[in-house]
This record gives structure tokens, sequence and C-alpha cells, in this order.
């Protein structure tokens, strides 16, 4: 190993709550860490090096760039092409641009999965809301049938991006942009699998995740490890995820959303290319964060056990309905009671309707425990407004 990599310059694209959690970790460290992010970022007030600026603007990439040794991103919307250039200047970009080039825009990432015969929901892709609504009304044996689900080839993050269209009444909601349009799942649970890759192909993967969503904003609620799932399932979880990772030549974390049908078949239905949602109780769960594990995966060390300690469990903190301003946070005293019990407050200084403000996560000696300590944190610690 070279003896000087931890002394290596390190640039995040992002500072949001991401960033942050990817500064924290390398804090611990004492590594060189600059961000890139606006100034009111979550990650801004705790950097010795915060460069203010655009992570989509060619000019503001290129330039903080420049000024690092090891490249790596908190969100996969940035500038490729900057990207493409500061890697033929010598710059170490981690995950590499080709990628994020394909897995940033929904149609290509879906393309990925049928030319390597990745089980996935069948698609189309559609250039406009014209496009789709004329094949919709179209009489061809093969037309788009309801229920579907729409997805912006782009920008999509957060639940934001995705419509589902039950039937006629629903076309109001359509987005007018390029999409893809998704076939109706038949889900029994949703997972996620979180895995590392160095650049000398050494891999670890984390257990399978539970995912629980909100119904109304598509946000993750609830995300439990060990999944309730059976042996088969979780090694078949694992090995789309090591084939995905694999096809890729992949450096660095991804995330590896996936369906568990009521019939039985694990399909994709998306990955992210960085930290995750799905993976922030491996701070506290996990013998390696999956922050940490993203550092030493982009500067090529070995990479650290993914074993559980126990039962995890990540509550999603949000702002609640009917509350925007000045941060407030109800019912603390109550979860602090709770044995391993931990808050993470992502430092946004004004909350609204269902913006992610941080998370809660517990760990228990048992599912039974486990649910009983994430059911107190649901229902009383509550982010509200001054």
């Amino acid at each position: 190993m070279n003896h000087n990599i931890l002394n290596k310059k390190i640039g995040i694209l992002g500072g949001g709550q991401l960033g942050r959690m990817l500064y924290l970790a390398g804090a611990n460290w004492n590594l060189d860490i600059s961000v890139l992010d606006s100034a009111n970022c979550p990650a801004a007030g705790l950097c010795k090096t915060f460069v203010e600026g655009d992570i989509k603007d060619y000019d503001n990439v290129l330039s903080f760039g420049r000024t690092v040794d090891v490249l790596t991103i908190e969100i996969e919307h940035v500038n490729i092409d900057a990207l493409k250039q500061l890697e033929l200047e010598g710059i170490i970009v981690f995950p590499r641009p080709e990628i994020l080039e394909v897995i940033k825009d929904k149609n290509l990432q879906k393309q990925f999965y049928k030319d390597n015969e990745i089980a996935s929901s069948k698609f189309r892709f559609y250039a406009s809301q014209n496009d789709l609504l004329e094949d919709i009304n179209n009489d061809k044996e093969n037309n788009l049938n309801f229920p579907f689900v729409q997805k912006t080839c782009m920008g999509g993050y957060d639940g934001k991006g995705v419509v589902v269209i039950k039937n006629k009444d629903d076309l109001i909601n359509l987005l007018d942009c390029e999409c893809i349009v998704e076939e109706m799942v038949d889900i029994q649970k949703e997972l996620a699998v979180i895995i590392a890759r160095n650049e000398s192909s050494e891999i670890k993967v984390y257990p399978t995740s539970e995912m629980e969503f909100d119904s109304k904003s598509n946000l993750v609620k609830l995300v439990f490890t060990p999944a309730n799932i059976d042996s088969k399932t979780e090694l078949e979880c694992q090995k789309v995820a090591l084939e995905i990772v694999n096809k890729l030549d992949y450096v660095g974390i991804l995330a590896v959303e996936l369906f568990l049908t009521k019939d039985g078949r694990i399909l994709v239905n998306e990955i992210a290319p960085r930290t995750h949602n799905s993976g922030h109780h491996t701070i506290e769960g996990s013998a390696t964060s999956q922050f940490e594990q993203q550092l030493k995966a982009i500067l090529n060390l070995p990479l650290g056990s993914t074993e559980f300690r126990k039962h995890s469990a990540m509550v999603n903190l949000v702002g609640e309905e009917g509350y925007e301003g000045k941060v407030k946070v109800k019912g603390l005293e109550k979860c602090l009671e709770l044995s391993e019990f931990h808050l993470h407050l992502y430092g946004k200084m004004t909350t609204k309707p269902n913006r992610k403000m941080g998370h809660a996560t517990v760990l228990a000696n048992s599912f039974d425990e486990m649910q009983q300590k994430v059911d107190t944190v649901i229902k009383g610690l509550k982010i509200i407004s001054e």
C-alpha cells in the first residue's frame, strides 16, 4: 500500500446530507477533504475547505477538480463533461464519468439491464408527453396499458420525477419530459443491497436491507437489516448486486434497489452510484459504515467488514406536514431513553413538509425489540418549526 495514500486531497461534489456524512467519516482519519456546493448546504459549516459553486456547472466542477487528487460525488446529477476532462488531466474520478452517464439517465440504465440480461421490469422510452399519450390512445395490439409508472429520464431524486398512473383519470399527472414507462410490478417487498468495490477489484457486500416507503411522498420511511427474507432470496439479491458491480467495472459504493415480487422473483428497480438512504444505519449497525467504505474504495484501500452487529433500523426524519420555518425537534427526550438510539440531524436550518431533515438509528437484539423501538421513534419524534 502507498503509505502516503491518506495524504491525498479528496474532493466531494455535493455538500448535502450525504456529503456531510462522507466528510465526517473522513474527519476521523484527518483526511484532507474539500466540498463544492451552495453556501447553505449541510456540509458548509463543517469543512476546512469549502468552495461555493454549482456541481452542474462545467467551469465550477473543472476548477474545483483541479485542486484535488481524487474526486467523488454525493449525487449523480453533476457535470459529466467536466469529469471527463479532469480524468484526461490525471485526476482520479470515482465513480467513473462514463458509468455516471449511464446511471443518471434512467433510459440508459434500464437499457444496461436489458443488454446484460439482468432481470428488471419491462419498460418503454418516450421523448415527450405527446408521444406517450399517442401510444396510450393507439389501438395497436401492443399499446400501453394501465396501470404503469412514469419516470423522468433525468433529474429524478427522493421520489420526485416518478408518477403512478392507475387509469385515464390520472393522466393529468403525466410529466412532460423524456421519460420511461415501466409496467406495474406486483411487489411483495422492496429491498436494497449496498455493495462496495475498490480499484483492485476487492468487493464487500452488505446484508440485504428491507425498505418501507411513505405512500404519499414516495420517500423511504424505514430501512432495517437483516431483511425479513429467506436465505435463498438473500443469496439472489447479493448475486444480482455482484453482477451489476462487475459488469460496470464499478469503483465505490453502489446502492442496488430491488423488488421482491409476489411470485418470488428478484427484479432491479434502480441503482444509485453513491452512498444511499438505505445504508445510513450502517454507521452504528455495521462494522464499517457505508461512508467509511466509500473512502476506502476510492482510495483503493482494503475494504472493511460488512457484518451487522445487531438488528438495525433507520427511521427517516422529514419535515412534518403543516410546518415550515426554523427547525424544532419534538419528542426527543422520550427517544433518548431508548437504549442504542442514535440521532443524526443534517444541519438544515429550515424545515418544510417532507424535506429530509435527519435520521434516527436503533439497534436491538431481536426483530420484535427493534420494531418496538422503531414504533416509539415514529410516533414520538417529529420535525416541526418554531
